[in-house]
């Protein structure tokens, strides 16, 4: 029996924590299996382990382990494949199979538009959008968040598009803002490429407070990702990828 182990990051902040399992409890419903996990990597509970041995219990032969995470880095490449080998050598019976992250796609640029929109801010060639990534010292990172950008700079040919990091990455969050501010830019949108709330976004919100108060431009802060239909899309297509199936259907409402 196959089933599948959606792999969450895990945050401090427990709205974050909830967010994950509402939606991955959505992309459930997408799926025919009959076993399904979620877990987390680190600062939450199921563990890894413990959502594996779940999946076990219920008689499973065959494991799908999907990274629910935006991009390949670390996280992905290292530590989630660490703990996944432990589990494989502990239980050699049963097939593991491990798909990708989320990656680079248009998708994920349609919901980056979708947040532009949804301020009822135009953005114009005197906009400046900044992509705000967690960042993380593997090049991968930045590699594919600068493909990202890239992508919306098509979809916006006459206004600027920058990419940024909070974390282990340049340049920084910070030294983004200060060009922004230098800029002659009358608008600056501030885009996070994350995919739920969490100590990260509230840093972001708080570097903000700073700055609205000295200068004249207009600073607008876009929601963070948040679990789209186009992400639950992108998920189903990692499991169909891993599994050899192709059909899709989106239960999300």
């Amino acid at each position: 029996m196959e089933a599948i182990l959606y792999i969450c990051h895990g945050s401090r902040v427990k709205e974050a924590s909830a967010q994950a399992i509402d939606f991955i409890k959505v992309c459930m419903e997408a799926q025919p299996n009959a076993i399904q996990e979620y877990c987390f990597l680190e600062l939450e509970t199921p563990t890894i382990k413990e959502a594996y041995e779940r999946c076990i219990q219920q008689g499973a032969t065959r494991i799908i382990a999907i990274p629910v995470l935006l991009l390949t880095a670390v996280h992905a490449k290292y530590d989630i494949p660490v703990i996944l080998n432990k589990m494989k050598q502990r239980y050699p019976n049963v097939v593991l199979k491990y798909g990708r992250p989320i990656g680079v796609s248009e998708k994920m640029v349609d919901i980056l538009v979708e947040r532009l929109e949804e301020t009822n801010e135009k953005v114009t060639e005197d906009s400046l959008v900044l992509l705000v990534g967690r960042g993380s010292s593997d090049p991968d990172v930045k590699r594919d968040l600068g493909q990202i950008a890239d992508l919306l700079r098509n979809r916006l040919p006459k206004s600027k598009v920058e990419e940024c990091y909070l974390t282990a990455a340049s340049p920084s969050f910070a030294e983004a803002l200060d060009i922004a501010e230098n800029s002659q830019s009358n608008q600056i949108f501030i885009i996070p490429y994350l995919l739920f709330t969490g100590i990260l976004m509230q840093s972001i919100q708080s570097s903000l407070k700073k700055i609205q108060k000295k200068g004249e431009q207009q600073i607008i802060l876009c929601r963070y990702l948040g679990y789209h239909p186009k992400i639950e899309q992108a998920i189903s297509e990692r499991i169909h990828e891993v599994s050899g199936e192709e059909a899709y259907v989106s239960n999300y409402a």
